[in-house]
Order: C-alpha cells, then sequence, then structure tokens
C-alpha cells in the first residue's frame, strides 16, 4: 500500500492530464475531483480512474477542454450537450446552468447529453447544496454494458447512478449517492487492483452462479494489464432485486433516453447521460419550517438504537465525513497495484521520474 498526501496527489495527478492535451486548469480540475473522490472514501471514482481516462483519451472516446453546448433553453429548463468533453470539465457547466436558472425561477431542470464520465454524482449534488439548492439526478452510462436486471445473468444496464443533495443551514448538505447495482464498476476495478475485495454474490456469471471474482466482468487480466468488461462472461447484480434493478432502468430513460444520450447499448459511444432537477426551498418554504424539521428528523434516526454489531445508525454522508477527516490527517491510501498502474500511465504521457518520486514524497 502507498499512502500520499492530497495536495501531492492532486499535483501529480494533474501533471498526468496536462501531458495528455488537457489546459492546465483542466488537469488540475479532473485531478481535484478524482483526488477526492478518495479523500472521502470513494475510491472507485477516484485516480484508479486516470489509466481508463487516458486510454479513452488516446481512443478520441473523450475530448480536452470542450464548452458545453446549450441546445434547448428556456427559463426553467436546458439540454446541454457535453460533445464528450472529461466530466469534470462539462457537468459542472451544466450544474452551474441548472443553479442559475433554479435561483431564478425556483424550480429548474437541466438535461446534459453526451459527457465524458462525470465521477462522483455526489460532487454535482455538493454543487448545487453549497448555493442552497435541492438535486435530484439520474444518470446512466451509454455503451457500457455492466449490470444485469433481476432475474437475469446477460449485462443489459449500466451502472446508472442516482444522486439527491439537501443543502443545510450551516452544516454539510446531505448526500445520497449509489450505483443502482450491488457495487459500481470501480468497486470491481479497485479489487481487482488490490483492493477491498466485493461483497459476496456482487456478480453472477452466465451460468447463474455468484461471484465476487472481478475476472467474471473482466475475463482473465493481468496485474498491469487493462480491465475490459465486454470480455468477461458474466455481470455485476443490481441492488435490492427487482427494486433497484427498476430504479436502474428509470435511470436508463431518463438519463439516456431523455436527454439523447441514449440508453445503454452494445454499439453505444461511451457517454454519461444526466437528468436533474433543481428546487429552491426557500421559494418552496414560505414557513420556515424545512431546515428545522430535517434537524429534527436527523436527531431522530440518529438516536434509532442499533443492531448488535453496528456502533451508531447513520445518515447519508456520515461515513464519507468520518473518511475525510482521517485521509485528509494521514493521507490517502492506494494500493501496490492501483498505484503502479497510474505511474505506468504517467510515463506513457511523458510524466517525468522526479514528479512521481515527488509524489510519494
Amino acid at each position: 500500500m502507498v499512502t500520499i498526501q492530497l495536495e501531492n496527489l492532486i499535483t501529480f495527478v494533474a501533471d498526468v492530464f496536462a501531458h495528455a492535451d488537457s489546459s492546465s486548469e483542466e488537469a488540475r480540475r479532473i485531478a481535484s475531483y478524482l483526488a477526492t473522490a478518495n479523500l472521502t472514501g470513494h475510491d472507485s471514482h477516484g485516480v484508479i480512474r486516470v489509466p481508463v481516462y487516458i486510454r479513452w483519451k488516446k481512443m478520441g472516446s473523450v475530448i480536452p477542454d470542450q464548452t458545453v453546448e446549450v441546445v434547448v433553453d428556456t427559463p426553467s429548463l436546458a439540454v446541454v450537450d457535453g460533445k464528450f468533453g472529461y466530466g469534470q470539465t462539462v457537468a459542472p457547466q451544466a450544474v452551474r446552468i441548472g443553479i442559475e436558472k433554479c435561483k431564478a425561477a425556483g424550480l429548474a431542470a437541466v438535461a446534459l447529453r453526451n459527457a465524458g464520465h462525470i465521477g462522483r454524482v455526489g460532487d454535482w449534488a455538493e454543487m448545487a447544496a453549497a448555493e442552497g439548492l435541492v438535486s435530484v439526478h439520474f444518470v446512466n452510462a451509454a455503451g457500457s454494458l455492466l449490470v444485469a436486471p433481476y432475474g437475469g445473468v446477460e449485462k443489459r444496464l449500466s451502472t446508472a447512478p442516482y444522486c439527491v443533495g439537501i443543502p443545510r443551514k450551516g452544516q454539510d448538505p446531505i448526500v445520497l449517492d449509489f450505483a443502482t447495482s450491488i457495487v459500481a464498476e470501480g468497486k470491481v476495478l479497485v479489487a481487482s487492483r488490490g483492493g477491498k475485495k466485493l461483497p459476496s454474490g456482487a456478480l453472477i456469471d452466465f451460468d447463474g452462479t455468484l461471484s465476487e471474482d472481478p475476472a467474471v466482468l473482466y475475463g482473465p487480466y493481468s496485474a498491469a494489464g487493462a480491465r475490459d468488461h465486454t470480455k468477461g462472461t458474466g455481470a455485476i447484480r443490481a441492488f435490492g432485486e427487482h427494486k433497484g434493478s427498476g430504479l436502474a432502468f428509470i435511470c436508463e430513460l431518463l438519463g439516456g433516453a431523455l436527454t439523447g444520450t441514449g440508453a445503454t447499448a452494445p454499439d453505444r459511444r461511451f457517454a454519461n447521460g444526466m437528468f436533474a432537477v433543481y428546487v429552491d426551498p426557500r421559494v418552496v418554504d414560505t414557513g420556515n419550517f424545512f431546515d428545522g424539521e430535517i434537524s429534527r428528523y436527523v436527531d431522530f434516526i440518529r438516536a434509532t438504537k442499533p443492531v448488535a454489531g453496528v456502533d451508531a445508525v447513520k445518515i447519508p454522508g456520515d461515513p464519507e465525513r468520518k473518511m475525510r477527516a482521517d485521509r485528509t490527517k494521514n493521507g490517502i491510501p492506494l494500493p501496490d497495484d492501483t498505484w503502479a498502474a497510474i505511474v505506468s500511465t504517467a510515463r506513457e504521457v511523458g510524466v517525468s521520474e522526479v514528479s512521481i518520486q515527488r509524489a510519494t514524497a
């Protein structure tokens, strides 16, 4: 295991993207979002993605430094084309449009199509919450067949994330952010590179056998080699049986079909689609009731007697706050295989050995 301080990690990852044709501003932005995903404990959406992103860039699947195109623009609705730019560049542009429209109208919706991988969706809910807005996000990944619908063994869904953000006065927002599969694909990637193992039965093979072996999804792979989910015989399972599978289906229709990105299919170019709704609680909450009621209910939930083996009942965001504090103090741990893959990618794009050594200093 390698442990790296946050700023060192951001600087190093930014150097990788700067050597891969991104402007210094974009390189730093991508690095910051990826590294802070690790900081909050979401390693699946963190710097482990660097080799994948650079591979996509070399393939032409993602394009540096894109400015979104607003295809439809009404007072409360926008359709935004990301033009296959890095998600960490085009998603905040789309969210900013939603924020400004919501502030003006009290309610807004934005359909983002053709975005590169937008990373941790919670980042965009937090961005809206910082402006005092509630947001709901339905996301899909066109071309990313990873998940078997309930009752099936074949890949038919993306991991189809769902996210809700709720602001709180003077406190961190409440953010619920999850893939509608038992695990995000990034967690399978982490497990394949020496990180946290998958929960029991997270994957299902073509014969219906449940598994925790990443090779079920990726097929045979070497420690330093690429991971390709099209090579495996199996799939990730949807969480919550028919309920999670149904929610994934809705994310495909709203995040994919409605936005124009397209619901996932084997012949589609990879892109994230996101349909997001923004609400200004200051317009809805005429009696100034909302924030106080949130506080009351949070306390009510946390006061629940826990089952044996559980320290305390948590609300969404509690584990992230704890992890952020720990990793800010002690650094971000990366499995050796993960770090080796990132370093290999850095060398491929021309990052100096001095920069690599400085990251772990």
